[in-house]
């Protein structure tokens, strides 16, 4: 039998997964997606073929809904879905911060839901899902979701109490990046190049590390070394970052993402 599957909220990391189930096989006349503006559903509908409904509909349809809205919206979609949901629908929530619990307290009970923090590289198929199942997920659940946020990128599996440790360097991580990017133009800038020369040579060796770290299997300080020379420059940089406390900055840098992560998670304001 045929799976229908509904993105509820389809901003740009929901489009992000329509257009990535369709390259990876699924049928558009098989995937519903809503939207809060007609116009942003008109949209989806013309550019990917997809069925445009009411959240409502997506519920009573759908095989697999997908809730990709934003998480100061999610109590008011799921008290929307709750009358249309039946307990063994699945129900995979993209929000940052929200726990299972949450949804399984607004659901029918018993009903299967699954975590999944996704982060923006997903735009380009290089993203990371991470993905925790509720109390009454099974694996079935877990890799139906995993064929779902795969054509995106990759998927990682943990326990919920890892979300918020996984959100710090994952969904944020690529925030973290682009700060160094940012940082390390200007002092190309400093140094006498271009802007655009500047950023054109960090961002190719950004990627270039990148590729090297992913595919060689070698150990970071390994790679590092490996450029390192004695009494050279590389080395001179690195007693400069060392100097400032770079490396004790990210890890205070992230265990606060983490502890922001915790407080959204039980109601502080975002």
């Amino acid at each position: 039998m045929t799976q229908k599957i509904a993105v509820l909220g389809a901003g740009k990391i929901g489009e992000a997964l329509l257009s990535g189930m369709i390259r990876a096989g699924w049928s558009p006349s098989d995937l519903l997606v809503t939207a809060r503006r007609p116009e942003r559903a008109e949209e989806l509908r013309t550019r990917h073929g997809v069925t445009a409904v009411t959240n409502a509909e997506a519920a009573k349809t759908a095989d697999t809904l997908i809730l990709a809205v934003k998480p100061q919206d999610m109590a008011a979609l799921l008290d929307e879905l709750a009358p249309h949901v039946p307990a063994d629908r699945l129900v995979v929530s993209a929000a940052a911060g929200i726990p299972t619990a949450f949804i399984e307290e607004r659901l029918a009970q018993g009903a299967p839901i699954v975590r999944v923090m996704p982060n923006t590289p997903v735009l380009v198929d290089e993203g990371m899902s991470v993905i925790s199942a509720g109390t009454h997920a099974t694996e079935a659940h877990l890799v139906r979701t995993e064929e779902i946020f795969q054509p995106v990128g990759k998927t990682l599996r943990v326990p919920e109490s890892q979300q918020d440790a996984a959100t710090a360097l994952s969904g944020s991580g690529p925030a973290y990046f682009y700060y160094l990017v940012e940082a390390m133009t200007d002092a190309g800038i400093l140094l006498g190049l271009p802007r655009d020369k500047a950023h054109d040579l960090i961002v190719q060796a950004a990627v270039g590390a990148s590729v090297m770290l992913r595919d060689s299997g070698e150990h970071p300080v390994k790679l590092r070394e490996a450029v390192t020379s004695p009494a050279g420059t590389t080395i001179s940089a690195i007693r400069e970052l060392e100097r400032h406390g770079v490396r004790a900055a990210l890890i205070a840098a992230l265990e606060a993402a983490r502890d922001r992560s915790r407080e959204l998670a039980s109601g502080g304001n975002g």
